[in-house]
This record gives C-alpha cells, sequence and structure tokens, in this order.
C-alpha cells in the first residue's frame, strides 16, 4: 500500500516471516484467484477493504537446503483503498517513508527488488537463499511489454 512517499509495511507476529517488516499477504486457497487472495489476505491482515489492485512482480524464491520454504509470489501495490489499516494477531502495520525502508529487518531480496516496483516497475525475478536466508544468487527481469 502506497500513501504519498511512504510505503504500509506489516512487522510480522507470528509464522512464517516472523520477526521481519514486510508486505502484506499470504496464500491462495482452492478455488480462489490471486486477485482475490490479495484482497482477502489484506482483509483479514490489516483490516482493510475493496482495494485496488496493480500487479508489479512475480517473484519465485528458492531455498535449497529448505525446498518446502520455496515459492512464487505475485506482488501487488495498492493505491487506494476503504478503512485504515488495522493491528491484528499475525500484523502490526507500519508507514514507512520510501527513503528509508528497514532493508536490514526484511527478507534479504526485498533490497533488490522492493525500490523497482515502488517507482512504477514491473519486474519478475528469481532469488536463491543460503542457511542464512542471505541473497546468493538473484536475477531480476524488468516486465517493458508486461505479461501481468
Amino acid at each position: 500500500m502506497i500513501r504519498d512517499d511512504r510505503v504500509l509495511l506489516g512487522y510480522k507476529k507470528t509464522g512464517f516471516g516472523k520477526g521481519n517488516w514486510l508486505g502484506i499477504g499470504g496464500k491462495v486457497e482452492k478455488d480462489e484467484s490471486l486477485e482475490t487472495a490479495a484482497i482477502r489476505e489484506l482483509k483479514e491482515e490489516i483490516s482493510i477493504e475493496s482495494p485496488e489492485l496493480i500487479k508489479t512482480a512475480e517473484l519465485f524464491f528458492y531455498f535449497p537446503q529448505k525446498p518446502t520454504w520455496s515459492q512464487q509470489v505475485h506482488v501487488f501495490l495498492v493505491r487506494s483503498w476503504k478503512g485504515e489499516p488495522q493491528e491484528t494477531e499475525e500484523i502490526r502495520p507500519v508507514w514507512a517513508k520510501m527513503r528509508d525502508l528497514p532493508f536490514t529487518q526484511m527478507w534479504d531480496d526485498a533490497k533488490f527488488w522492493l525500490p523497482k516496483i515502488l517507482t512504477g516497475q514491473k519486474i519478475s525475478g528469481i532469488f536463491t537463499f543460503d542457511n542464512d536466508l542471505k541473497v546468493i544468487k538473484h536475477e531480476l527481469n524488468e516486465n517493458k511489454n508486461s505479461l501481468f
């Protein structure tokens, strides 16, 4: 979510990614579209409704030592919505200035792709992590002729 020169980050309080600042999201449920899942997750995790979704990235995260963690992620930006973000059991939302994002407290991959989508780029990427959850290899492609 973007408002003026700020982006909404969530402090993950439970589950996968606990202790990191990250975007709001989750898994797609059976018979659910990507967009429907994103809308549901925003409501469940920070209590906002009717978001206007803009697909900006498709990312693949590969964890060779923990293959069950590997996943494909679809990233959407949200510029308009109803309601104000609220803290839930899983997430504490905080507005951060785009120029001061806490990359050292985020998943290691964010520093590579997040600045790009915040400037309006549409991208795809692959990230490989080591045992310490640091990116050891990555590839980013800007989608000038968007496939989204």
